[in-house]
């Protein structure tokens, strides 16, 4: 259960943090952030990524195996980046509709997946 918990932990954590690093380019985009001095830029997306502090704290706490959870720290971490990655790809192509997909992500998709394969290999 500790280990579902930490994956949908860390998934709401990519969301928050993906729309901290990239959804002031969408306000800017959409003129609402226009003409925001860049302080307040970043102060806009310090308090998203407070947030997701709040939830990727617990989220490494619960699933790390030293915490009675099921992941070792490098497991961890290969899951965050994954998720990631796959949290991005879907925010980006939801707000940013000229995004496209190419050969090249699929391929490092691939690689990701593998490395999702090395790291859980005993």
């Amino acid at each position: 259960m500790n280990g579902l918990w930490t994956i949908l932990l860390l998934i709401v954590s990519n969301v928050l943090m993906t729309l901290a690093w990239y959804g002031h380019l969408k306000l800017q985009q959409i003129g609402v952030s226009t003409h925001w001095p860049l302080i307040a830029v970043i102060l806009f997306s310090w308090c998203i990524a407070f947030f997701e502090y709040c939830v990727m704290i617990p989220a490494n706490r619960i699933g790390f195996i030293g915490n009675g959870g099921p992941f070792t720290l490098m497991q961890l971490k290969i899951i965050q980046e994954v998720l990631s990655l796959t949290v991005f790809c879907i925010i980006a192509n939801m707000l940013f509709q000229g995004q496209q997909l190419h050969w090249n992500h699929l391929a490092a998709a691939v690689c990701l997946i593998l490395a999702v394969y090395f790291v859980f290999m005993e």
